[in-house]
């Protein structure tokens, strides 16, 4: 009842306010949530407003759509390309923010993919590499030009990764791996295929247990994560069956509303470092996360992404920190 409570009578404040002289950068965003994030960021007058999508074509499709429907200027938004698919790429589009954007106020980490069927991407099955160690890898890089900017034009800048209480549903079995092999046991095709429905779920759970393990040191930039709701989206374009359809047609929040939640937590100052945030307010977690096995789980999983995010970019991790 509290998600349908949560989905239908819940108003989540519309954005208000001036992005003057911000820069933004939002991806996963030539559709979707990312989207329309994107375009209340134009309309609100961001100065610089980064679309980083995997699809160039789409992204110019999205960019001329947001510049027809807000009074953004025409040198407002930029298209870059990211693949959060590939490890290279994460680090190139990366590299290409530090080096061509003066400062970067807001980075909304919101690109992200729910697959039906076990695909491998780099070295884990695709959800994982793409919701969970491309978006930690690429938070760990952008970081500096962040904390640069906090220090350069006395701000507090902050990075959203956004997650779902989508994540209350997994069970999370793997998490009785041996010591060391929480990451191996997911991936691998033949444990996970039992629970492979819950692999989404779970990477949005492993996102919130990354963002608790930054929260624990402050780099001076905010870092927190974000439940839009179930929304109108792209994102399960693989779901089949009747049941899906249904929920979203009786249930969904337009994705319009559900890019409200992007906004908040892009403009929320320290109060919300290493926080979770449902419906526009600090929010508590799943009973996994948060109950008596919730902290030694937590180390577990930040020790093996800590060390995959080493293995490919050695010294990465101290971003995190001050």
């Amino acid at each position: 009842m509290g998600f349908v409570y949560s989905q239908l009578v819940v108003q989540l404040p519309y954005p208000t306010g001036s992005y003057a002289g911000k820069t933004v950068v939002v991806t996963g965003s030539n559709t979707g949530l990312g989207k329309e994030a994107a375009r209340h960021y134009a309309r609100l007058g961001a100065s610089r407003l980064i679309l980083a999508v995997r699809s160039i074509d789409k992204g110019n499709a999205a960019k001329a759509d947001i510049e027809s429907t807000t009074s953004c200027g025409k040198n407002v938004i930029e298209v870059w390309q990211p693949d959060l698919g590939s490890y290279a790429s994460v680090k190139d589009f990366a590299a290409n923010i530090s080096s061509d954007l003066e400062r970067v106020d807001i980075f909304n980490a919101n690109a992200g993919l729910a697959r039906k069927k076990y695909h491998t991407a780099e070295d884990n099955e695709e959800t994982i590499t793409v919701n969970v160690v491309s978006t930690f890898l690429l938070a760990a890089l952008v970081l500096p030009k962040l904390k640069e900017t906090m220090k350069r034009f006395n701000v507090r800048p902050t990075l959203a990764i956004t997650s779902s209480g989508g994540h209350t549903f997994a069970k999370f079995p793997q998490k009785d791996a041996p010591e060391g092999q929480i990451f191996s046991t997911i991936n691998d095709p033949n444990a996970s295929s039992k629970v492979f429905a819950e692999q989404y779920p779970l990477s949005k759970m492993l996102e919130i247990f990354a963002v608790r393990s930054v929260g624990e040191n402050d780099p001076g930039v905010t870092v927190n994560c974000i439940d839009p709701g179930f929304c109108e989206s792209e994102l399960a374009r693989d779901q089949d069956g009747i049941f899906f359809p249904l929920m979203k047609f009786f249930l969904a929040r337009t994705t319009e509303k559900g890019s409200r939640t992007l906004i908040h937590a892009g403009s929320r100052g320290s109060q919300t470092h290493g926080k979770y945030l449902s419906n526009c307010k600090i929010a508590e977690p799943s009973d996994i996360v948060t109950g008596p096995e919730g902290k030694k789980l937590q180390e577990r999983l930040w020790i093996e992404l800590t060390q995959k995010l080493e293995n490919i970019q050695p010294g990465v991790t101290a971003n995190f920190r001050a």
